[in-house]
Parts: C-alpha cells; sequence; structure tokens
C-alpha cells in the first residue's frame, strides 16, 4: 500500500512571532525547517518602529537560523500615533521591510503603543496607499463595553469600512481573521485587500477555551469564535481565492506566563504548523487546496517569487513533544499531547 503524501513548494508563514533573545534561538529553527520566508510581527518591548531598528532586529533573527538552512524574514514596522511620512519611505527603499502593522492601543501583547485613533497615522497611511506597502491589521476595537467576541465584527462594521473609504488604494490584509462577517469583507473587497487564517481558528471553536475547565492553551486574540465562524473561516481558506492565505500567528509564551492567574494570549503552532493546516484542508476534502494557500497566494500578494524548493507532507499519525525548550524556560504548543494525522518529511 502507498503512503500518501503531498509535495508542493516551500510556503510562506505570513503572520509569525518569534519574540527576541533566548526566546527567539528557540522558536526561529521550528518555523526554518518548514518555511522559506515568514512576515515578522514588530511587537517586541520597545516595538519595532524605525527601519534602523528592524534591520537590527532581522539581523538577530538570522543569526538563530540553522546552518544549511534558507530563511528569509520579511520585516514590518509597527504602527503609532508618531509614525511619519519618510519612516515609510524610508521602509519602502529598504528592500527588506514589507509591511507596517496596525495594532489598537492594549488589543493584545505588547500593543500598548498602538494606535489611538487612526487619524493620528494619517499622513503614514497616505504615503503607504502612494507607495505601495501594506498595513496588517489587526482587527479589533477595544472599548470596554463591547463583547469579546464581537470585538472584530465591530471593527469591521465601524472601523474598516471607513478606512477602506478614506485609503481606496491602500493594500491592506486583514490578520488573522475569526468571523464570517471578516471573511466576506475581505471576499468582497478589490484585489488588494486580503487575509490571514490560523490553523487554530479553523480547528476550533471557543469551546475548546473551556472543555473540562480553562485550556489556557488555546487562548489567544482574537479569541476563538463561534461554530459558524470556524465553518467560514475554513470555506474562504479552501476556496480558491488568492485573498486568503497561511498565517500561523504562532506566538510563543512561557508555560508558567500562560498556566498563571493572567494567562497571556497566543498560541503556540510553529512546532508542526503545515501538519495543523494538513488536517484542516483534509477534514474538509480539499487537501489539494493546501499548496497554493500555503506557498503562492501570500507570495503573490507581497509580489514575491514562489520559493524555490520544496517540503513533502506524509499522512503518518504522530504526537510532537507535550513541551519544548524557550530559552531558561519552557513553552506548552496548542495541541499537547494530540495526535496529528499528517508529518513533515522534508
Amino acid at each position: 500500500m502507498t503512503i500518501p503524501t503531498l509535495t508542493f513548494s516551500r510556503p510562506d508563514d505570513m503572520h509569525l512571532h518569534v519574540r527576541d533573545g533566548d526566546a527567539m534561538r528557540s522558536v526561529v529553527p521550528m518555523t526554518a525547517r518548514q518555511f522559506a520566508r515568514a512576515i515578522i510581527m514588530p511587537n517586541l518591548r520597545p516595538p519595532i518602529t524605525t527601519v534602523e531598528q528592524a534591520g537590527e532586529y532581522l539581523r538577530r533573527i538570522l543569526s538563530a537560523v540553522p546552518q544549511g538552512i534558507t530563511f528569509t524574514p520579511l520585516m514590518v514596522l509597527y504602527l503609532t500615533d508618531k509614525t511619519t511620512a519618510d519612516e515609510i519611505r524610508k521602509a519602502k527603499a529598504s528592500g527588506f521591510v514589507h509591511a507596517v502593522k496596525y495594532y489598537p492601543a492594549g488589543a493584545t501583547t505588547n500593543s500598548d503603543s498602538g494606535v489611538t485613533d487612526l487619524a493620528h497615522a494619517d499622513a503614514a497611511l497616505l504615503e503607504m496607499e502612494k507607495c505601495g506597502l501594506p498595513l496588517l491589521l489587526h482587527g479589533e476595537v477595544t472599548d470596554a463595553d463591547i463583547d469579546i467576541f464581537d470585538r472584530e465584527t465591530v471593527f469591521v462594521e465601524q472601523k474598516l469600512v471607513n478606512l477602506r473609504r478614506r485609503y481606496p488604494a491602500l493594500r491592506m490584509v486583514l490578520e488573522h481573521i475569526t468571523t464570517k462577517e471578516a471573511a466576506q469583507f475581505v471576499m468582497d473587497a478589490p484585489a488588494h485587500v486580503a487575509a490571514t487564517i490560523t490553523p487554530q481558528h479553523m480547528l476550533y471553536n471557543r469551546n475548546a477555551i473551556f472543555k473540562g475547565g480553562i485550556r489556557p492553551h488555546y487562548y489567544c486574540l482574537p479569541i476563538l469564535k463561534r461554530e459558524e465562524d470556524r465553518k467560514a473561516l475554513i470555506a474562504a481558506a479552501i476556496s480558491g481565492s488568492p485573498k486568503f492565505f497561511l498565517g500561523t500567528d504562532s506566538a510563543p509564551h512561557a508555560k508558567h506566563d500562560k498556566e498563571s492567574c493572567c494567562g497571556h494570549a497566543g498560541c503556540f503552532t510553529a512546532h508542526a504548523a503545515l501538519e495543523l493546516y494538513a488536517q484542516v484542508f483534509e477534514n474538509a476534502n480539499a487537501i489539494d487546496k493546501l499548496p497554493d494557500f500555503a506557498a503562492k497566494y501570500g507570495a503573490q500578494f507581497y509580489g514575491l517569487p514562489i520559493n524555490a524548493g520544496t517540503v513533502t507532507l506524509r499522512k503518518e499519525s504522530w504526537i510532537p513533544a507535550a513541551q519544548f525548550s524557550l530559552g531558561s524556560d519552557e513553552i506548552v504548543p496548542m495541541d499537547a499531547g494530540e495526535a496529528l494525522a499528517w508529518k513533515l518529511i522534508t
């Protein structure tokens, strides 16, 4: 009997957190083993707000890539109320900064320096629209009176519509979409509006966080949503639309920071990202759609060539390690102790 395999061009992770220092050196090899490139999130402490800082961070990431592996970090600036048009022009000219990230102030991990009002970033956004530098959106509102499960929908309805009206030619990626409303907005938008989708938001609904008690390793922001939203995300991912592509939002946090009285938000999936996506696509009877979602559509949106080389997934049940080293700490992956049906073999 022939064991089923799936071989395709080396993919890209178009939304990734690798942190810095010893933690970064622990997780970068996991991504580099699977992906040729990754869009690197800039929400460090302090955040990456200038081209100079992005260049320094790029060099630190490259120093963590294992010898013999080709991996290219695609750097991102952190948008603040004070980001200037001149810094945007420098970013575009750098050749290594590929986007700018919008975090609503206080929305997620290390977002304290985020934009308090998009009107404050008008000059930067106009320059981004002019030069074609994409805006990556953490699409949530942070108003205290908005239910956490509705933050993305309210953002789409109140903020995103106005953003599209004010900057009609601005290239945008709505990151880690979690709702049917966000998926529909992107589907209906012009070609220069796209979205990334994570494995956790397609594998699970919000019940996973509370199954048998609080399960902190399934807690992320935007938070897991309703079953109807999960199904809408899968439909978008397998639709064949080039507007939807892979972005894990893998977010490393030490075990003691996740399993605490105020646990940090973020699911760690970098250890087996492709295998998790393969499970989603196989469950939807659409495994043949995975290669374009993982290796083609993101590259096309960012104007990058399809990667040389290939990866191969084999249909094989296996159980990843229940935890990994994170510098001097430990990290627990999202699906610790759970069997996966596909395994990366090259």
